[in-house]
């Protein structure tokens, strides 16, 4: 009774005393409940206090808890010793506790729980990154409400300002016509998706930033200061926000030579709203609404009217060639609601088709759109299917249509889940070259590639790079062809490279829409890729037999030839990007061998490390390998390998290249033995120790049996 009514004996409170004294030490004890039982399982034997039967217990190493008022967290066993809010059977000492899910009292804060490791990105680099996806998108397709919708779904509204940065910057580097249609989108942007305050925000950060991009932009200034009065023109930013961003940079800043050649050269002139807005030629401040609109009145009165050639000169007099595939969806619709005007219709296509006035690439991509909403223009005309899957083979019979169109309308699964994964790596590799653009590091790039695992889609690469290379400036175009000849040595087949130009000349006509010189640029490519022995002269032949006979692309193939057979060939084309890193080859191999020399009378290996670097040449640095080994040779001295080791360690010299460099040795032994007698035993010393530190690929193991 005394139990039952709260009175305990001494010795049981001796026992709960302990009992307390142990759920105390248990929040902050390492050790789990289950292997403190066991560790004191021999201590103590105890009868329960109120009647239950008898239970083995221990002394102070009971771990029977249960969470408490004060927050921590204790075990309690229910086992049907005692319901909630009583002690349980606080003496009992069976062995592990077992938590079970279908208790009433089952907490989920009692499961065991590890900590998992994560990567934490930074929101603001994904972004970045992000949008520049949306600009390269929109500077194809110039579709002003797909930029909005796909700029909103990203959210992080907070960022909008960078996005206003990264948009100028990029058009910055571009044509006319990139730069007024950036000019036309912030203003399509402006209010609807970007605050006017996040507007000012991100023009002040673009002018804070005109002395960084004066370096790659040698006329940033005046480009940033058009952009910049273009948008008070376009009421996007007042004009009082110039006086208050003057104030907040430093006065010798290009941000303040920015605004003053805005507010002297551009508002203040004499009709300087309409100066600024035809400066870039375009389309000024048309958006894609008054286009749709524009196209719509045209095809209308070309159906009043039939006269095709007048037809043709208002489509050519749009100006906007990139946006022809709405002409080619609008004419096809037109054809389906008056049924009268499909013959009309078919015959301005197929002369525009012929004229060149729309591309087969915009043609196609004009089928494609009208094919994806198929379903809805049922809604209006129940036969649109019918009339679509008819009109499709009359265009391919006739010409106009490329035949590339069925399998892009291919309804097989595979072909489809194939497009998406292109559309996705095209989309990282354009994020991919304008990083390599921004930082010049042909490693890092090799990596994202290597990261990418599409090996496959290898020549579609080198078109987007060469593409992308095309429409910058001659610094880039020179990175992009040191890019192909470090890319043919590390991880592009010769194949792959074939098939890449072989593509880019496919599209050639294309290309030349947007890049007016572009025959003549990718005549300079190829020509250049067989003069850094990227492409064999014979290369040449099967590229050109691969293409139609009077296409743009085999004028190119043949200019490319005449250019590789001209006189002084090779200098004049290491040099046609005007300099970086294209002098000619022998001066590379002068400079190899001055520092060799210099580190092997007594150089420091890091100066000598240096000058490597200093080259700029990583896809040659086979040559530093065979040249050191030749001299360790000549000179009967080793040291040239501590160097090798220095550089390989360093990541200098990659695995490819040091296979590279022993393979071109290996294949020369026989003319090195005419003047080093033992260069064939002091070659086999060489490879050994390369073999042993690591520093080839394992398939050059069966490449050396005969030495």
């Amino acid at each position: 009774m005394a139990s039952s009514e709260g009175f305990l004996t001494d010795g049981q409170r001796e026992i709960l005393k302990i009992a307390s004294q142990n759920v105390e030490n248990l929040s902050s004890s390492p050790k789990s409940p289950s292997s403190l039982l066991a560790e004191h399982h021999h201590h103590h034997h105890v009868r329960a206090p109120s009647g239950g039967g008898k239970a083995q217990t221990l002394g102070h190493a009971v771990r029977h808890v249960r969470r408490s008022h004060s927050g921590k967290f204790v075990r309690v066993k229910k086992d049907g010793a005692g319901g909630k809010g009583t002690w349980g059977k606080l003496l009992d000492t069976d062995g592990e506790s077992h938590i079970d899910r279908n208790d009433p009292n089952y907490d989920s804060g009692e499961e065991p729980y590890q900590l998992v490791g994560s990567t934490v990105t930074d929101p603001l680099d994904e972004f970045k990154k992000a949008v520049v996806s949306i600009i390269e998108e929109y500077f194809s397709n110039g579709d002003v409400d797909l930029a909005a919708s796909d700029l909103r779904e990203l959210g992080s509204n907070e960022y909008y300002p960078y996005f206003i940065k990264r948009l100028v910057s990029m058009a910055m580097d571009r044509h006319d016509k990139e730069k007024e249609m950036a000019s036309v989108l912030l203003s399509a942007l402006y209010a609807d998706v970007i605050s006017p305050a996040q507007i000012r925000d991100g023009f002040f950060i673009l002018i804070e930033s005109a002395d960084d991009l004066a370096v790659d932009i040698l006329d940033a200034v005046d480009i940033l200061a058009l952009f910049l009065a273009r948008a008070v023109v376009d009421d996007i930013i007042p004009p009082a926000f110039l006086a208050r961003a003057k104030k907040a940079l430093p006065e010798s800043s290009k941000g303040v030579q920015v605004i003053q050649t805005a507010e002297k050269s551009y508002l203040s002139a004499p009709h300087h709203a309409e100066l600024v807005e035809r400066r870039w030629g375009g389309s000024t401040h048309i958006t894609v609404e008054d286009v749709k609109k524009r196209i719509a009145d045209l095809l209308r009165e070309y159906v009043d009217s039939g006269d095709t050639f007048e037809a043709c000169r208002c489509i050519r007099e749009l100006g906007l060639s990139f946006f022809h595939h709405e002409v080619v969806k609008r004419a096809l619709v037109l054809a389906m609601e008056i049924r009268s005007a499909e013959p009309q219709m078919l015959k301005l296509l197929k002369e525009a088709a012929e004229e060149g006035l729309i591309s087969s690439s915009q043609m196609v991509k004009g089928f494609s759109r009208l094919e994806e909403v198929l379903d809805d223009l049922a809604l209006d005309i129940p036969s649109a299917k019918t009339l679509f899957q008819s009109l499709v083979p009359k265009a391919i019979l006739e010409g106009w249509l490329d035949a590339s169109f069925l399998k892009h309308s291919s309804e097989d699964g595979d072909i489809l889940v194939e497009d998406e994964k292109v559309r996705k790596y095209k989309k990282e590799v354009v994020t991919i070259i304008h990083e390599y653009f921004l930082s010049d590091d042909i490693p890092e790039l090799i990596r994202s590639l290597e990261d990418l695992g599409a090996p496959e889609y290898n020549p579609i690469f080198l078109k987007k790079l060469i593409t992308l290379a095309m429409d910058r400036k001659n610094r880039e175009k020179e990175m992009a062809s040191v890019l192909l000849s470090a890319l043919h040595i590390e991880i592009f087949s010769t194949e792959d490279i074939v098939n890449g130009f072989v593509m880019l000349l496919e599209s050639a006509e294309d290309t030349a829409l947007d890049v007016l010189d572009a025959s003549n640029e990718l005549a300079l490519f190829l020509a250049r890729a067989v003069i850094d022995d990227v492409l064999a002269p014979l290369n040449l032949e099967e590229i050109s037999s691969r293409l139609p006979p009077k296409c743009s692309g085999s004028e190119t193939v043949r200019m490319a030839r005449s250019l590789v057979a001209a006189r002084h060939a090779g200098e004049r084309l290491l040099r046609c990007w005007g300099g970086g890193t294209g002098w000619a080859v022998e001066d590379a191999k002068d400079k190899i061998m001055k520092l060799l020399e210099e580190y092997e009378s007594g150089g420091v290996v890091s100066e000598a490390c240096q000058c490597i670097r200093d080259l700029g040449m990583p896809f040659f640095n086979h040559e530093v390998v065979k040249k050191a080994l030749v001299m360790a040779m000549e000179k009967k001295n080793d040291r040239m390998l501590d160097l090798l080791q220095e550089c390989f360690s360093e990541g200098l010299i990659t695995i490819n290249q040091m296979t590279k460099g022993f393979t071109r040795i290996k294949d020369g032994l026989d003319d090195l033995a005419l003047d080093i007698p033992n260069a064939m035993e002091k070659f086999g010393f060489y490879l050994e120790h390369a073999l042993k530190k690591g520093w080839l690929l394992p398939s050059f193991d069966s490449t050396v049996t005969d030495v």
